[in-house]
């Protein structure tokens, strides 16, 4: 069975394929440059570019796999949340591809694509488990019950971890996306600021980080006022706010582990990838799985892999519904309507 995988949510196009038999066999990942300019994503360029671009990705996905589109069992695409223009370039896209071959089309959750990426890995938790999924647009903290149940147990009240990380970037001069040029800094520098953690101590899981923000800004601000505003002080302001942010999640996500006694942890989404949260991790007792790393970001593969798990149980129609805002609690929204 070969699952092709297209994902559009935003300013990444992802084409992939999965394997019953052999597992990710195809991982097609463009990342959009041009928002670079902005300091941020521009939805009409974004949809528009997917649109360039994704017809040759799957043209090249094919051709990596060996394989041609009459061997391909069902297409699975990201349905929401995102942004609407790249949304219904994937929908319609798989569609076409679907109504074509006469194949069954998987309409697929974004945020459910992340959490349930690690399972990919031959070692893979348990269920149930805890998922931090820590992203530019999410900071939510989940319980997973089972495939396709999801209790949202905390979530961030303004500001995301990954847009904190961009916005902070921005303000010491780097381009829009900026969690690198952050975690490459904070290499070079000490937690010399101690910035604040907003609701570290809170009892709630809930998370906040636009205080944290204003911090830096305050404090930039102040370092130019004075000319003290130097390289070394970028780099010391960098592993202060890394400090700071990879704090709160760590300890929001002990929380929810006393909170459900539940020791399994996945940890998804862009923000994954960075050093210092997981070196902090390693340090709890907790047992922590991510993605493999070329899976943290937005990608095809993520959703392929959950279009093979869902098709396993159900049947699936053809639709060109997307969901910009769907809440992950609501997903069933998008499998009622789609089954046969």
């Amino acid at each position: 069975m070969n699952i092709l995988g297209i994902e559009t949510s935003c300013d990444d196009t992802g084409i992939a394929i999965y394997s019953k038999e052999k597992g990710l066999i195809s991982n097609k990942i463009y990342t959009q440059d041009i928002h670079k300019l902005y300091g941020g994503v521009v939805p009409e360029l974004a949809s528009r570019d997917h649109i360039k671009r994704i017809s040759t990705m799957i043209d090249s996905s094919l051709e990596e796999a060996k394989l041609n589109l009459t061997m391909i069992d069902a297409i699975a695409y990201t349905v929401g949340p995102g942004l609407s223009g790249s949304l219904l370039v994937g929908a319609a896209v798989a569609n076409a591809i679907g109504f074509t071959i006469n194949k069954p089309v998987i309409p697929i959750h974004h945020l459910e694509g992340h959490i349930l990426s690690p399972l990919i890995n031959d070692d893979s938790p348990n269920l149930p488990f805890i998922a931090l999924l820590v992203s530019g647009g999410h900071s939510q903290l989940i319980l997973v019950e089972s495939i396709g149940k999801y209790k949202i147990l905390g979530e961030t009240l303004d500001d995301a971890a990954g847009e904190t990380f961009d916005k902070i970037a921005k303000m010491l001069g780097y381009d829009y996306p900026g969690g690198v040029h952050i975690a490459n800094m904070a290499k070079q520098g000490t937690d010399l600021f101690k910035f604040t953690r907003p609701m570290i101590n809170s009892e709630s899981l809930d998370m906040s980080f636009s205080g944290l923000k204003t911090s830096v800004n305050l404090k930039i601000k102040y370092l130019k006022e004075n000319n003290l505003f130097d390289e070394t002080t970028k780099y010391n302001i960098a592993k202060s706010a890394e400090e700071a942010i990879t704090d709160i999640l760590v300890k929001k996500t002990l929380g929810a582990v006393q909170l459900t006694g539940i020791c399994d942890v996945v940890v998804a989404g862009g923000v994954s990838s960075n050093l210092t949260l997981r070196n902090k991790f390693t340090s709890t007792q907790l047992k922590v799985f991510y993605p493999p790393n070329k899976l943290c970001t937005d990608n095809g593969a993520m959703i392929a892999y959950v279009g093979f798990l869902r098709l396993e149980n159900s049947t699936f129609n053809y639709s060109f519904d997307i969901y910009p805002r769907l809440p992950l609690e609501d997903i069933d929204t998008i499998y009622q309507q789609n089954k046969l």
